[in-house]
C-alpha cells in the first residue's frame, strides 16, 4: 500500500472545507428561511413544504448509497464516484440562484437533487478515512476535518453575511443578495473541493466490468453484507443508533434558522450571525474532541455529546430570552462536530478495509432513514399545533433513544470482529 503523505490528509480535510458551504447556507441557514418565506410565502406551509423536500432526498439517499457504495469499494473507484457526485451536487446548487418567489416546485426539485448527490459523495468520501488513518488516529484525523469544514462554514457563512448586508455590492431586486449564495456555494464547493482530486490516491485494487456486471455485483455484496450483519455486529448497533441519535441533530441543523426566524423574529442578518457563531462552536468542539475520541474512545465521545444535546435542545425551547437560546444554541454547536466526526471514526473503526464504502452507505442509509422521522416529526407536530417550540422540543427524545442503544454497542468487540474478518480473508 502507498505510504500517507499529509499532504493527502490535508487535501481530503479539505473536502470536509468544501462541503461545508452547502450543508451552512444551503440546508441550514440561507437558502432554507428564503424557501420558506420568499419562494413559497407561507411559514407555516413552506416549513412543511421543506421538511418534506429534506425527506424525500433523504429516502432517495437511503436507498441509493449502499449499493452505489458496494460497487465503488468492488471497483476501486470511489474517487470517480466522489467526482460524479460532487459535480452534480455543484451543477445543481447553481440552478437554485434562478428560483424566484412562486417557483416552488423547481425549487424544491433541483435542491432535493442538490442534497442527493452532495450527501452521496460523502458515502465515497468517508470511505477514504481508514486508508488515510489508523485506528490510532482516526479520531483526530476525522476530528480536524470535521472542524476544517465547520471553518469552512464559517467563512462561507461571513461572505454571504457580507452579500447581504452589501458589503460586497450585490443588488436586493429581486432578492438577489440572497439567492446569489448559491453561487457562492457553487463556486466554493467546487473550487475546495479540487485538491482531493488532485492528490488523495485511489489505494484499492481496480476491477473493470459493465454497467450491468457491476449493478448485478453491487447486489450481491449489500445482501453478503446485510447477511454478515451477525459478524459485524457492533457495527450493527451503532448505525441502528446513529439511526435515532442523528434524527435530532439533522433536524435541529436543518430547522435552525426556520426556528429562530418564526420563535423570536430574528432577521437575517442576525440568523447568519448565528450560524457563524455555531460553526466556530462545532468546530473547536470537532477539533478538540477528536483528540478525546482517540483517548477514550469513540462511544463515550458519542454519549458525553448525547446528554449535552438533550439539555441544550429543551433548554433552547423553554426560555424566552434570546440570551438563554444563545446559551442553548452555543451548546449544540460544541456538540454537534465531535458527534458526527466520533459517529465516523467508530464506523470506520469496526469496518474491514475491503467494505468502507459499502458499509458508509449504509451509514448514509441509516443517517438519511433518521432524516425521515425527524423532519417529519417536526412538520407533522407543527401542522398540528402551530408551534414551532413543541415541534422542536420532541427532538429531544431521539437524543435520549439513541443514547440508551449506544450503551449496548461495544468498541472492543467491534475492533475485534474487524481484525478477526480481515485475518480470515487475508488467509484465505
Amino acid at each position: 500500500m502507498p505510504s500517507i503523505h499529509r499532504r493527502e490528509i490535508v487535501s481530503w480535510s479539505m473536502y470536509d472545507f468544501a462541503n461545508s458551504a452547502f450543508s451552512t447556507l444551503i440546508v441550514t441557514w440561507i437558502f432554507n428561511r428564503y424557501f420558506v418565506e420568499f419562494v413559497v410565502g407561507d411559514p407555516i406551509q413552506g416549513t412543511i413544504l421543506w421538511t418534506r423536500a429534506v425527506n424525500i432526498s433523504a429516502i432517495i439517499v437511503a436507498l441509493l448509497m449502499p449499493f452505489l457504495g458496494a460497487i465503488a469499494d468492488h471497483s476501486g473507484r470511489k474517487k470517480r464516484f466522489l467526482f460524479l457526485f460532487t459535480a452534480l451536487a455543484v451543477a445543481c446548487t447553481v440552478l437554485l440562484f434562478f428560483s424566484q418567489p412562486g417557483d416552488v416546485l423547481f425549487a424544491a426539485a433541483v435542491f432535493v437533487v442538490a442534497n442527493v448527490a452532495g450527501e452521496g459523495a460523502q458515502v465515497f468520501y468517508n470511505g477514504f478515512l481508514p486508508e488515510l488513518s489508523t485506528r490510532k488516529t482516526m479520531g483526530r484525523i476525522s476530528g480536524f476535518a470535521w472542524g476544517l469544514g465547520y471553518f469552512g462554514g464559517l467563512l462561507s457563512l461571513l461572505l454571504g453575511l457580507a452579500i447581504f448586508r452589501g458589503v460586497i455590492p450585490v443588488p436586493e431586486t429581486d432578492y438577489l443578495n440572497i439567492r446569489a449564495s448559491a453561487l457562492l456555494v457553487a463556486a466554493w464547493f467546487g473550487f475546495f473541493s479540487i485538491p482531493l482530486f488532485l492528490w488523495v490516491r485511489e489505494r484499492a485494487e481496480r476491477r473493470s466490468a459493465t454497467a450491468v456486471e457491476y449493478a448485478a455485483i453491487g447486489f450481491h455484496r449489500v445482501r453478503e453484507t446485510l447477511r454478515e450483519l451477525g459478524t459485524f455486529r457492533e457495527a450493527a448497533k451503532l448505525l441502528l443508533a446513529r439511526m435515532i441519535y442523528n434524527d435530532g441533530l439533522v433536524t435541529v441543523i436543518a430547522m435552525a434558522a426556520i426556528y429562530v426566524g418564526a420563535v423570536y423574529g430574528m432577521p437575517f442578518d442576525q440568523v447568519i450571525l448565528m450560524g457563524i457563531v455555531l460553526n466556530v462552536a462545532a468546530g473547536l468542539g470537532a477539533w478538540a474532541l477528536g483528540f478525546v475520541d482517540d483517548r477514550i474512545g469513540g462511544k463515550r465521545t458519542i454519549l458525553i455529546t448525547l446528554v449535552v444535546l438533550t439539555f441544550a435542545t429543551v433548554l433552547g425551547t423553554l426560555v424566552d430570552s434570546l440570551a438563554a437560546f444563545w446559551v442553548a444554541a452555543v451548546l449544540i454547536g460544541l456538540m454537534m462536530g465531535p458527534n458526527q466526526s466520533a459517529s465516523r471514526s467508530l464506523l470506520s473503526r469496526f469496518v474491514p478495509g475491503d467494505k468502507q464504502a459499502e458499509f458508509f452507505g449504509f451509514f448514509a442509509f441509516s443517517g438519511k432513514i433518521s432524516s425521515v422521522a425527524g423532519p417529519f416529526a417536526y412538520g407533522t407536530l407543527l401542522s398540528l399545533t402551530g408551534s414551532h417550540r413543541i415541534a422542536m422540543a420532541s427532538i429531544a427524545v431521539f437524543f435520549v433513544a439513541g443514547f440508551f442503544v449506544l450503551l449496548t454497542v461495544s468498541e472492543e468487540e467491534g475492533i475485534r470482529a474487524a481484525d478477526a474478518y480481515e485475518a480470515l480473508a487475508e488467509a484465505s
